[in-house]
């Protein structure tokens, strides 16, 4: 048996692992969050978690560390290309672009990205499930392997969340709630997550909008049964840590470069 092993780990180190880039260059490292960036809003546009104007992706710029990417307010998710990015600081100026930023987007993601240096990216859209599980003022459940990914790594913030958030104090309030965890439910409001990585951030909200729809399923089909805790923290560790949510992203980024060359105008 322990020959076998040993066989098996020989091969999989020759095996080429998808891992994420280095830079040679701030731009060329700016460059790629935009692209990503851009990815990232059309997949959240094709998996229809638009909602009008609601809704915004950002990304920390790598050398004005005060200022994000994000998308233009009232541009539609599945439009939006690289050129179409707006820089924004944390005093809501739009500094380089000429459509205008969303206030909402503005006031959360100033607050998360003053509050955590670690996050690059932060995610937040009114998608239906997100949307109908932050009515029931609760944390989600471990009931299966995915929904592990956010065993005691995410928390409800259930202050502000059916006011629209547009006044600064708001945005320091979801920030402080959202602590150093990966994600938030922001009651009567959705999900909002973060990450190291635009990749990273996109996951996480994609991943956790359909945990919340796995519970709602199962909970109008009667009891679940949940994982044990020492279950779900192992599964948690195995598959919720920054690179394991990057990885999980590609195949979506994959498929979006494909159907969406335009992206990189």
């Amino acid at each position: 048996m322990t020959d076998v092993v040993n066989r098996f780990t020989e091969s999989q180190s020759q095996l080429v692992f998808n891992v994420p880039p280095t830079f040679a260059t701030m731009e060329a490292e700016r460059r790629h969050r935009k692209e990503r960036l851009a990815g990232a809003l059309r997949i959240f546009g094709k998996l229809g978690f638009s909602e009008g104007v609601a809704g915004h992706i950002t990304a920390r710029d790598p050398e004005l560390l005060d200022h994000f990417w994000v998308n233009p307010f009232g541009m539609n998710f599945r439009h939006i290309r690289v050129s179409d990015l707006i820089l924004v600081n944390h005093d809501g100026q739009v500094v380089e672009g000429k459509r205008p930023v969303n206030r909402a987007a503005f006031v959360i993601h100033a607050a998360v990205h003053a509050a955590r240096p670690d996050v690059i990216a932060a995610a937040h859209a009114h998608s239906i499930y997100g949307k109908a599980f932050s009515s029931l003022g609760r944390e989600l459940d471990p009931l299966t392997q995915d929904a592990c990914i956010f065993f005691e790594d995410h928390v409800l913030v259930s202050e502000g969340g059916g006011r629209i958030v547009l006044d600064e104090e708001s945005g320091r309030i979801l920030a402080k709630g959202l602590g150093d965890k990966k994600a938030a439910i922001h009651q009567n409001h959705g999900l909002f997550t973060v990450g190291e990585s635009v990749d990273e951030a996109a996951w996480w909200f994609i991943t956790m909008e359909r945990t919340c729809q796995a519970q709602l399923l199962a909970e109008a089909a009667g009891k679940p049964i949940l994982v044990n805790a020492d279950d779900a923290r192992y599964t948690r560790d195995q598959t919720g840590y920054p690179l394991a949510g990057w990885f999980s992203f590609q195949p979506l980024w994959d498929d979006i470069v494909k159907t969406d060359p335009e992206l990189f105008d």
